[in-house]
């Protein structure tokens, strides 16, 4: 590295170090404290069980350290040239190891495997304490396998080879593009580090993304109601109304035409409308659940009658947009108004929150009662901070990974559609956040008839009677699929539930084509989850085909002439949409 590359990467080095300590100084520290807190309660609580069983944890204590003598033992041996199977090998899909000098050089072997049988020491650990309460282990398995995987080998330029090879052959130009890159996230950053996933340049809405044609045909200070143009010469009845989840933005369902569902939905005959929520700000502290689930959802279906003059729609809710849906639906029908939704698909949609997934290491009194006085004090919750919440639940594959590739080889963020929609993030405001984690994930009101409230009505929501179809993915980490399987069972009416494979996003936007099957089945409230995947045969492909089966069986009125659209109005995706946080939030400089 010569001279001037030198004085760049100090340069950097002492600008991210400012940023750091601008971030430390910044937002979530109540949170994190109570975080701390908790975790230190349940490490005294692992403790106190485990000096009552003292034989147990020695004897897991001298495993670890034959394991490790007798791979110090076989690296030795192969020094000296003998071949040696490995004790301990990577799980299948940990793409950490992947470079094959880490298998090839047996100090780097050595380093591996070391680290690999630690990591799995450590986990072992927690799971033998014997009499330890289940939210407790759980919350320690999550946040030792946060800290095993950050401290592993792979993460730091001295023990990663592929590193320690790349940085010799580019004259440490790597550390200095990677610097860089970090010096430009932390001042994207709010309050954690924001690592970049995908290059936010790469995309534009309306060009590349959210480019089916449509009109915004309604305004208000909460949404933008959005109708897609038709491609057909008649369409279904019935409109189609789309509620997404307005923790992100809504073309998720609308990115490339090639995997766009609101085009499939337009080429299958379909009128679709699209709520595209206001991204809230410090303006906005006082919006909570229930203005999304009256000002928002009921209002939108008001708005197609009015549009469209028809009193029938088919209703879709994805993620925390389905758990307003059914809340509407719920309350329409307590307060005896019209109800104009008369079949909804649900997906990846919780009801039952008994069931949170790793968020549940995140779900107890003591961090509740912290966020809800941060989110009090701030008034929103900043998008980026959630953004970097959800990445750590899956933190090899969204957070480490790219944390090597930009910072310590120094790469280009890639485009990708998918990860620039994750990146387009969303704030809460915080007396919704509020609402969300005490009321549906902590208290888990949803399951008490009546015990949820909107607007002094009492959700009931066994009250929905039409007929309902779940969509569900076996690897969501957010959604897991048996709660939403458990919350289907809380309606009344006709229910079907699809099982799709992949996770919370792919498992959804998984095109006719695509790579991942389904299953299919009535939903039954005699079958738990696993009874019901025992009995139910997989249908190979994208579930959208069966979905459109699901709908046709139900739109029973002959089609009508495709619905126009006034060349007036503004064209979609909209102005709402367009509205990033980067450019929007004050950023930390």
């Amino acid at each position: 590295m010569d001279n001037g590359s030198y004085q760049k990467l100090l340069d950097s080095l002492l600008q991210c170090n400012q940023h750091f300590m601008d971030l430390a100084q910044g937002q979530g520290q109540l949170a994190s404290q109570a975080v701390l807190q908790q975790s230190v309660q349940d490490i005294n609580q692992a403790i106190e069980k485990t000096s009552a069983q003292p034989q147990a944890m020695v004897e897991q204590q001298l495993q670890w350290w034959q394991s490790q003598l007798q791979l110090f033992q076989n690296t030795m041996l192969r020094h000296g040239g003998q071949p040696v199977e490995p004790l301990v090998q990577p799980q299948r899909g940990d793409k950490r190891f992947g470079d094959e000098r880490w298998s090839e050089l047996p100090w780097f072997d050595y380093i591996k495997q070391s680290y690999l049988l630690t990591a799995q020491q450590m986990q072992q650990s927690i799971d033998a304490i014997d009499d330890l309460d289940e939210a407790s282990r759980q919350r320690l398995q999550f946040f030792t396998r946060q800290a095993v995987n950050a401290m592993a080998p792979s993460n730091f330029l001295g023990s990663n080879p592929e590193l320690l090879q790349l940085t010799l052959e580019s004259g440490g130009d790597n550390l200095r593009k990677g610097m860089e890159q970090l010096s430009q996230d932390l001042l994207k950053s709010a309050g954690a580090l924001n690592v970049s996933m995908t290059d936010s340049d790469a995309y534009q809405l309306g060009r590349d993304l959210a480019v089916s044609p449509g009109k915004v045909v309604h305004q208000t200070e909460l949404y933008q109601l959005l109708q897609y143009s038709p491609s057909t010469e008649q369409v279904a009845k019935r409109p189609l109304l789309i509620v997404p989840p307005f923790v992100n933005k809504y073309y998720i369902l609308d990115l490339q035409q090639r995997n766009s569902m609101v085009k499939y939905l337009v080429d299958q005959g379909h009128t679709v409308m699209m709520i595209s929520w206001l991204n809230p700000d410090e303006r906005h502290q006082a919006l909570d659940f229930d203005d999304y689930v009256v000002d928002g959802v009921l209002s939108a279906t008001e708005t197609i009658e009015k549009l469209t003059g028809e009193t029938e729609i088919n209703a879709v809710g994805y993620c925390i947009g389905g758990t307003a849906l059914a809340c509407a639906m719920a309350y329409a029908s307590a307060k005896r108004m019209k109800q104009r939704i008369k079949s909804a698909t649900f997906f990846t949609t919780i009801l039952d929150f008994s069931q949170p997934g790793e968020l549940g290491a995140f779900i107890n009194d003591t961090v509740v009662s912290a966020l809800e006085q941060q989110n009090l004090e701030q008034g929103i919750m900043d998008g980026r901070q959630l953004a970097v919440a959800f990445s750590l639940l899956k933190e090899n594959n969204l957070y480490w990974n790219y944390y090597i590739d930009g910072y310590l080889k120094g790469k280009s963020p890639v485009a990708f559609d998918i990860l620039h929609w994750n990146c387009d993030n969303t704030n809460v405001s915080g007396k919704n956040h509020n609402t969300m984690l005490r009321r549906f994930y902590l208290n888990n009101e949803l399951m008490q008839a009546d015990a949820f409230t909107v607007r002094g009505v009492g959700i009931d929501l066994s009250r929905i009677k039409v007929p309902t179809l779940f969509v569900s993915t076996v690897e969501d980490h957010i959604a897991l699929w048996q709660g939403t399987y458990s919350g289907m069972q809380q309606l009344g009416g006709d229910k079907t539930f699809i099982l799709g494979e992949s996770g919370h996003v792919a498992g959804i936007v998984n095109p006719p084509g695509g790579k991942y099957n389904h299953y299919l089945g009535a939903g039954s409230n005699e079958l738990d989850a696993e009874q019901w995947l025992a009995q139910t045969q997989q249908q190979a492909g994208s579930w959208w085909p069966s979905w459109m089966g699901w709908l046709a069986e139900r739109n029973v009125l002959d089609p009508v002439a495709a619905r126009t659209l006034d060349d007036s109005l503004d064209n979609a995706p909209g102005s709402y949409v367009m509205k990033r946080l980067a450019s929007t939030m004050d950023n930390v400089a």
